[in-house]
C-alpha cells in the first residue's frame, strides 16, 4: 500500500520520492547510488525527528487515526499464535467493530508462550470493510459479545488484554433502542469484577465511553502517537466553541495525547512508536507492543484474583 502524508508530514514527501526513485534506478543496475540513497534516508530520518520533536495535539490526534495505523488484527497477527476468533453475544448478531479471543502471545527469544484472551476495537481498511466494521463503532451486541468473553476468560483463569481503537460506541437509533449504554456499562463493570490479570492498551483512537469499556485494567497503557479523551477534537469545538475551526485549541485543551494522560496519573505507561509513527514499522510497533504485555503480565501474575480486583475497582473509584 502506498504511503499516505499528513498535513504536518508534507517537507518529508520530496525526499521520500527522490529515495524511492534512486531504488528503481538502482535496480535497473545502470549504476551503484547505496550511497546516495543512504545520504537522502539519513536526511530523511533527521527531518521526521525534527518534525515530531515539536507537533502537538492536533497532530497527534491525526497520527492516531492514519488510514495505514496497524488496527488490532494486525497486531494480533504479528504478537500472537493459534488465535481462535469467537463470535456473537448469544443474543442477537456478530458485531465485527469488536473482535475477540484466546491465543498465545509469542516471544522471539523462544521459551515463552503466555495464554491470554484479546479484545479490540476493529476499524476497516477500504470502503466494503469499514462498512462492515461500521468503522470501529460497536453496537451493544459487540460489548454484550465482549462481556461473554471476559467471563470465560475469568472462568479458566486466563489474562485480559483489551486492544483500545474506537472513536466511540456507534450512536445510531437501533443501538440505543437495543441499550447501548447499559451495555457499555455492563462492559465496565464486568471488566472490572473479572478476578484475572486485565492490561489495556489504547494503540489508536480512545473515544468516550465506547473506549472506556474496554479500558478499565489494572494497569493501561497507551502508544506514544495514541489519543484517549472523553469526546473527540471536532465535537468538542463543536459543542463548548460552536466553532469546528476551533478543533486545534480543543485538542490542546482536551489533554488527550499519552504524555498528558501519564502526568495527569490517569494511564501507567506509554509504549514507544517507531520513527514517524506505527504504520512506518509495523514490525517494531508490534515488537514493543509484544514486550510491554509480557512484562506487565509478568508483574501482574504475582497476585490474586481478589487483590487483582480489588486494586483494579480502588484504581478507578480514585477517578
Amino acid at each position: 500500500m502506498a504511503l499516505q502524508y499528513l498535513d504536518f508530514e508534507k517537507p518529508i514527501i520530496e525526499l521520500d520520492q527522490k529515495i524511492e526513485e534512486l531504488k528503481t534506478f538502482n535496480l535497473s543496475g545502470i549504476a551503484n547510488v547505496d550511497d546516495e540513497i543512504k545520504n537522502l534516508e539519513s536526511k530523511r530520518d533527521k527531518l521526521i525527528k525534527d518534525i515530531f520533536k515539536n507537533i502537538g495535539n492536533w497532530q497527534i490526534t491525526q497520527l492516531s487515526r492514519h488510514p495505514l495505523r496497524p488496527y488490532t488484527l494486525d497486531y494480533i497477527e504479528l504478537i500472537t499464535e493459534n488465535f481462535t476468533e469467537l463470535h456473537g453475544d448469544r443474543l442477537f448478531m456478530d458485531d465485527k467493530a469488536v473482535v475477540g479471543g484466546f491465543c498465545f502471545i509469542k516471544n522471539n527469544n523462544g521459551g515463552y508462550r503466555q495464554r491470554v484472551l484479546i479484545v479490540g476495537h476493529q476499524k476497516g481498511r477500504n470502503t466494503k470493510d469499514k462498512m462492515c466494521r461500521n468503522f470501529g463503532m460497536p453496537h451493544p451486541e459487540g460489548y454484550r459479545k465482549a462481556q461473554r468473553l471476559f467471563r470465560l476468560a475469568e472462568k479458566y483463569s486466563i489474562p485480559i488484554i483489551t486492544l483500545i481503537d474506537t472513536p466511540g460506541a456507534y450512536p445510531g437509533l437501533g443501538a440505543e433502542e437495543r441499550g447501548q449504554s447499559e451495555a457499555i456499562a455492563k462492559t465496565i463493570y464486568t471488566l472490572l469484577n473479572v478476578k484475572v490479570p486485565v492490561l489495556s492498551i489504547i494503540i489508536g483512537e480512545g473515544g468516550s465511553g465506547g473506549a472506556l469499556a474496554f479500558g478499565v485494567g489494572n494497569k493501561v497503557l497507551m502508544l506514544e502517537y495514541s489519543v484517549y479523551s472523553v469526546i473527540s477534537p471536532e465535537g468538542c469545538a463543536s459543542i463548548l466553541y460552536k466553532d469546528v475551526s476551533k478543533t486545534e485549541e480543543a485538542s490542546n485543551s482536551l489533554k488527550l495525547t499519552a504524555k498528558d494522560l501519564y502526568g495527569l496519573k490517569v494511564i501507567d505507561g506509554i509504549i514507544p512508536e517507531p520513527l514517524g509513527g506505527a504504520h512506518k514499522n509495523k514490525i517494531l510497533a508490534s515488537n514493543n507492543i509484544r514486550k510491554a504485555i509480557i512484562e506487565n503480565l509478568d508483574y501482574l501474575k504475582k497476585y490474586d484474583g481478589e487483590t487483582l480486583r480489588n486494586d483494579r475497582i480502588r484504581k478507578f473509584t480514585k477517578y
